[in-house]
């Protein structure tokens, strides 16, 4: 999606609260005891509210209202009976459609009482996103992003998901661009054009380098490889001459 209008500006800032006001209340609710189900009936029922459906659920039939990851699992999780522990590291990903635009977005959490290396992940997986959103500009070079997100990571000691990227988004869930990198990566070559849409969303981890499909595979969930914890935080953005505006925020 390239926003064009005010009217596209102001669709796709609707969709991105609906998605980020779910994102938090779930987080809100994170405590040991409530299952990864119940976290996704949050969710749903916020979208509900606001008229807004599961892009996940209307696009690929995933079975659940949000992706909810624990732990060994990257990304993708079924919401289902798992009950979440104190300590445990969840990942909440919300993307969902409103009158035709799609947004989408994930933040990752620790249940308290938490190990101090998981806190640190989790602060810096927020830090790493935030990089890459700052080298968004229309006119500069996709590369950009994974450059500085790769140059965080390697600062401070962290591997990357290198088979996990950004996309474009908001005339469909995954829409051009695709397999946007959010590690340094040699073959990318576009450019950023003016009103652009697509997220941004590294997965840093504490070893991690892919993501690979669980054992038996469900078609949906992904674990890290090799085994390690991994965290994602992502916004919705648009890219202006002035940088990036993010469109997932409350």
């Amino acid at each position: 999606m390239t926003i064009t209008t005010e009217d596209e500006l102001e669709a796709l800032k609707a969709i991105g609260r609906v998605c980020a006001i779910a994102r938090d209340k779930a987080a809100d609710a994170l405590r040991p005891g409530i299952t990864t189900a119940e976290l996704d009936a949050i969710v749903r029922a916020v979208l509900s509210e606001h008229g807004a459906r599961s892009a996940p659920e209307i696009t690929y039939g995933f079975p659940g209202a949000s992706c909810i990851s624990v732990n060994e699992v990257v990304a993708h999780g079924i919401p289902g009976d798992r009950v979440i522990a104190a300590g445990d590291l969840v990942n909440i990903d919300v993307s969902a459609e409103l009158n035709g635009v799609f947004a989408d977005t994930g933040a990752s959490f620790i249940v308290p009482t938490a190990d101090p290396k998981l806190a640190a992940l989790c602060r810096d997986g927020k830090r790493a996103m935030w990089e890459g959103i700052r080298a968004v500009k229309s006119g500069g070079a996709f590369a950009d992003i994974g450059n500085a997100i790769g140059a965080f990571a390697k600062k401070h000691r962290y591997t990357l998901i290198e088979n996990l990227a950004s996309h474009g988004v908001g005339n469909s869930l995954h829409d051009e661009p695709s397999e946007i990198s959010t590690w340094p990566d040699r073959k990318e070559r576009r450019r950023i054009t003016d009103g652009l849409v697509f997220t941004v969303e590294p997965f840093l981890s504490l070893g991690a380098r892919y993501a690979v499909d669980a054992e038996p595979e469900d078609g949906f969930t992904l674990w890290a490889e090799p085994e390690a914890p991994t965290v994602q935080f992502e916004h919705t953005i648009v890219a202006t001459k002035r940088g990036a505006l993010v469109m997932t925020t409350v």
